[in-house]
């Protein structure tokens, strides 16, 4: 299971990466698309305003529907438009191309763990 050093991590098992124009990209971890299954269907907004911990839209699997949850608050500047038609890159590449929405954010990334403390509730979860 990948958790990439760059990114910080939500206990819902979404991750948030700062890009260098200030926005915040926003996906699920490699540890929440293996526990999905087979991604068929992501559905989240092309606009509007998050409110961290607040659910922002659903990813819908072979096994189940799981809410999205907003790792920080902010505006919506982009969503994935790759993924209405290959849903299954959450799957395949879940840190690249398999990204949810990009955000203008209200506040910085510090409340989010950083790896090792998302390994640690990674681990925690798997026992």
């Amino acid at each position: 299971m990948s958790i990439p050093a760059n990114l910080r991590y939500t206990d819902d098992h979404e991750w948030a990466r700062l890009e260098s124009d200030g926005t915040v990209t926003v996906g699920i971890t490699d540890f929440a698309q293996s526990s999905l299954g087979g991604v068929v269907y992501v559905e989240v907004p092309a606009s509007g305003s998050l409110e961290a911990g607040k659910s922002f839209g659903q990813v819908e699997s072979t096994k189940s529907v799981s809410e999205l949850y907003a790792p920080i608050s902010g505006e919506i500047v982009e969503k994935n438009a790759l993924l209405d038609g290959e849903p299954e890159l959450v799957n395949t590449d879940p840190y690249g191309k398999g990204w949810m929405v990009r955000i203008a954010p209200k506040g910085d990334l510090s409340g989010l763990m950083d790896p090792a403390a998302y390994e640690a509730r990674v681990a925690a979860a798997d026992h």
